[in-house]
């Protein structure tokens, strides 16, 4: 009883500090391009700012719409479920609730699948253009999730995220392996997909051509749009966290005590400060892959994460 008390206020303080984060995170990497380009900048805290004003509004919802409300709430659900399975703070997960990879990944897909039916809900030509390059890649960027944390797998003998993680802590050669190396490479290209970051999709843009996950969220207002945002960022997050622990595993929690998960949310938040920070200073130098040429560089990276579990058969 004391241990799954101990795992729920672990999860519990997880939660908490990527709730808080997430939005810094986004707001850390839009100063950051900001700094690089020679802007002052909107601030850091912006991101918060622009919950807390949606969050004071009405959605103002199209005629015939069914799911402009629950679409939202799913795609939030989701990224809370996620940012609770994936070891960030630390690696004590809740028992009932499974960090397995195959489950993680399903979670996120029907995340993907919730904002791509918001886009079709309204009728727009331009939410359906936007919901089909969003599955178009998402069918692509889903397989080499799986695959890439597959590859870092092995070693560990289970597919459990927390037990992937105990593994590296444990052996750290195989953090610089080849086929880790291979993983973690295929595993960032595909967040960066997964999340609508350059080169895939520019977050700063509006053109009608070019636009993914702006394309979908157009008919969203008030705090139907603060869900979505929240629930997107939150995604952004927990992802660019697990690559930055599959890279530098040390400092997570080990165990519920509070001095363990203190070290574990200052660990954590120093990874997503300087992972936001090179993630927007890097798209200054990037430009907008063609929207056609985005399935080769995806199956580039499906390509990369097959070679790692090629690689760890051969070599362990």
């Amino acid at each position: 009883m004391i241990a799954w008390l101990s795992a729920v206020a672990a999860v519990t303080v997880q939660l908490v500090v990527m709730v808080a984060a997430a939005p810094l995170v986004v707001g850390l990497a839009r100063q950051s391009r900001a700094w690089v380009e020679g802007r002052a900048g909107a601030g850091v805290l912006q991101p918060w700012r622009d919950l807390r004003k949606l969050l004071l509004k009405e959605p103002v919802q199209a005629e015939g719409t069914r799911l402009q409300v629950a679409a939202p709430v799913v795609l939030l659900a989701t990224s809370l479920m996620v940012c609770a399975q994936v070891p960030l703070v630390g690696t004590v997960s809740l028992p009932g609730l499974p960090g397995d990879l195959f489950v993680v990944v399903s979670v996120l897909l029907v995340g993907t699948v919730a904002l791509a039916v918001l886009g079709l809900d309204s009728g727009t030509a331009f939410g359906g253009m936007g919901s089909s390059r969003h599955m178009t890649i998402a069918a692509l960027v889903e397989p080499t999730v799986l695959v890439a944390v597959f590859a870092v797998s092995i070693p560990a003998g289970s597919s459990a995220l927390s037990q992937i993680m105990n593994e590296r802590l444990a052996a750290p050669s195989t953090i610089a392996s080849p086929a880790s190396l291979m993983a973690v490479v295929a595993l960032g290209i595909a967040v960066l997909a997964e999340t609508g970051r350059l080169p895939v999709d520019n977050p700063a843009t509006h053109l009608e051509l070019t636009m993914v996950h702006e394309a979908m969220v157009l008919e969203s207002s008030g705090r139907d749009l603060a869900w979505v945002e929240l629930g997107s960022w939150l995604r952004l997050a927990a992802l660019v966290g697990l690559v930055g622990n599959l890279l530098v595993p040390w400092g997570q929690a080990t165990t519920a005590s509070p001095g363990a998960l203190l070290v574990g949310i200052l660990t954590l938040l120093a990874k997503l400060a300087l992972s936001a920070v090179v993630l927007g200073a890097a798209e200054v130098f990037l430009a907008k892959v063609r929207l056609f040429r985005v399935p080769e560089l995806l199956a580039g990276s499906f390509a990369l994460a097959f070679l790692a579990v090629t690689t760890s058969y051969l070599v362990t």
